[in-house]
Parts: structure tokens; C-alpha cells; sequence
């Protein structure tokens, strides 16, 4: 296998985990939690040079603020282009 076909294999791995922690958002949390849980895990990414703590938390932390925030989804989804 090569380098660009493990690359790609390792970036759909992350879109596929990334869809299942929105999908999971979705249907646990409550809309007005969502939206402070994503600004926590944004403000905790922030941080993402300590350990524990990544730089992978700050599309997380969009993802889950978008779902409560209507044109920030359209946006991210691409549904909002005319």
C-alpha cells in the first residue's frame, strides 16, 4: 500500500469518528448543552499544546456548536451556497 493510499485510508478513518461523535451529540445531549459543551471542548482545544488535551478538539467542538447554530450548520455542510 502506499503512502497516499494510507493517507487517505487515515482521513477517512478521522471523517467517519468525527461523524459518529456529531451523531452521538445529536441524539444524547439537549440543544442548549450542546452549544456550551462544543465552546468547552473549542476553549479546551485551545489548550491543545498541553497534554491530555489536542488541537483535535477545536473541529469537534465547531461540529457540535453547529448543530445548535443553524447557519454555521448550513455552512459547514455546504447547504448554504447559492
Amino acid at each position: 500500500m502506499s503512502l497516499r493510499d494510507r493517507a487517505c485510508t487515515a482521513w477517512d478513518g478521522a471523517r467517519r469518528a468525527h461523524a459518529r461523535s456529531l451523531s452521538w451529540a445529536a441524539r444524547i445531549l439537549p440543544p442548549g448543552l450542546r452549544l456550551i459543551v462544543g465552546l468547552i471542548l473549542i476553549a479546551a482545544g485551545a489548550l491543545g499544546f498541553l497534554p491530555v488535551l489536542g488541537f483535535w478538539m477545536i473541529p469537534l467542538g465547531i461540529g457540535i456548536a453547529a448543530l445548535d447554530i443553524a447557519w454555521l450548520w448550513r455552512w459547514m455542510t455546504g447547504r448554504g451556497k447559492r
